[in-house]
């Protein structure tokens, strides 16, 4: 049981991004972009992407591949066919700041930060059901 673990983990790789200073909701609208493509169609559609937040998760996406990369030496990155298996964006914690508004009163102002993790998977590896 723990070697049939063990092998399934070998295919995939983890990367996060924690406290990213983006609204979560906007993040969310770049990684609904890229889910359950190909790695390199991803990055191709982030490269080319207007939205600040691709940036982020190009560069994101770039350390989930090198993380394959260490996990699994004796394979190459071309052969493997990864994909992008898993990608989540979480809320964090805001920062709460206040606004004048008229007549002596304030506003408060939500700024947002949002938590990515990606998973990539290879899908040599994968079975079909």
């Amino acid at each position: 049981m723990a070697e049939k673990t063990k092998d399934m983990n070998k295919n995939l790789a983890v990367a996060k991004l924690n406290n990213c200073p983006t609204s979560p909701r906007k993040m969310r609208i770049v990684a609904d972009l890229v889910r359950g493509k190909n790695a390199d169609q991803a990055l191709d559609i982030l490269r080319f992407s207007q939205k600040e937040a691709s940036k982020k998760l190009e560069k994101l996406l770039m350390s989930a591949i090198s993380n394959w990369q260490a996990k699994n030496k004796d394979s190459n990155v071309e052969d493997a066919n990864l994909f992008i298996h898993e990608i989540k964006v979480d809320s964090a914690s805001m920062l709460k700041r206040i606004r004048p508004a008229p007549q002596g009163r304030a506003h408060r102002i939500r700024k947002r930060s949002n938590h990515v993790t990606i998973v990539l998977n290879s899908k040599d590896n994968t079975q079909s059901n």
